[in-house]
């Protein structure tokens, strides 16, 4: 299995954006330039977080992003299971474009839902704050730093 660049995204925006000192906004262009990805896909991936309400985004000039969550309040699952766009891991988990002629008879279905549960509350034992104590969030902060954004 292997996510979308867009949840990928999201979760490294949330990343950067929990390395900010409190009331910082950044600018997709920062966050693009720090990992060196597209802007233009980066906005959508905003907009989906935005939508999701782990970020607020302010216009204007002086406008930008910011986490509109305490990062303890951010789990990591939830963020995955709400921005990936097709968790279906196999065909049969499709109803409307199922074709397996022997759906009815197989026990891999099952276990793969099983195995698609188990990933993501493997993911939802941690928060973005897990991920930001003290000296990881100096350590990304020195890394986006270095990038220049």
């Amino acid at each position: 299995m292997q996510l979308t660049l867009h949840a990928d995204y999201a979760l490294r925006v949330l990343l950067y954006l929990g390395t900010q000192a409190t009331g910082h906004i950044a600018t997709t262009k920062q966050i693009s330039s720090s990992y060196g990805i597209s802007n233009d896909h980066l906005v959508r991936v905003v907009r989906t977080l935005k939508d999701k309400g782990y970020v607020e985004v302010t216009a204007g000039r002086a406008g930008g992003i910011s986490l509109a969550r305490e990062p303890n309040r951010i789990r990591l699952g939830d963020v995955v299971q709400q921005v990936e766009t097709n968790l279906q891991i196999v065909e049969c988990f499709d109803p409307k474009t199922n074709t397996c002629p022997i759906v009815a008879a197989c026990q891999l279905k099952p276990i793969l839902a099983e195995a698609l549960n188990v990933f993501l509350e493997a993911l939802n034992k941690y928060t973005l704050a897990d991920l930001l104590d003290d000296r990881r969030r100096t350590r990304l902060a020195r890394i986006f730093a270095a990038t220049g954004a």
